[in-house]
């Protein structure tokens, strides 16, 4: 991060901790706190639905691997962010992608 006279801050940005507020807001934009937090999928192995937790925190577009809240089975989960925030999630077995990790 780069330090507090490199910046071009607000001249109202006042105190240290609302210069420090300034700093982290243009470095770390917040946009307007719309982004979806969960997502409903239905399960590739026994097809029942299920809400999982997104994290918009991990980057607008995400692939990682999630067990099924109902039978256990593994999932291989991708997530994309559109610029209003909507999530669009999609999972698969996560045994069809095996034979591509060997």
């Amino acid at each position: 991060m780069l330090d507090r006279e490199s910046w071009d801050l607000p001249a109202d940005a006042g105190e240290a901790d609302d210069a420090d507020d300034a700093l982290l807001d243009e470095e770390f934009p917040l946009g307007d706190g719309v982004a979806d937090l969960v997502g409903e999928v239905y399960c590739p192995y026994c097809a029942e639905p299920v809400e999982i937790t997104l994290d918009p925190g991990s980057g607008t577009h995400q692939q990682y691997i999630e067990d099924c809240h109902v039978c256990c089975r593994p999932w291989l989960v991708s997530v994309s962010y559109d610029d209003d925030g909507t999530a669009h999630v999609h999972v698969d077995a996560s045994d069809d992608h095996d034979h591509d990790d060997r």
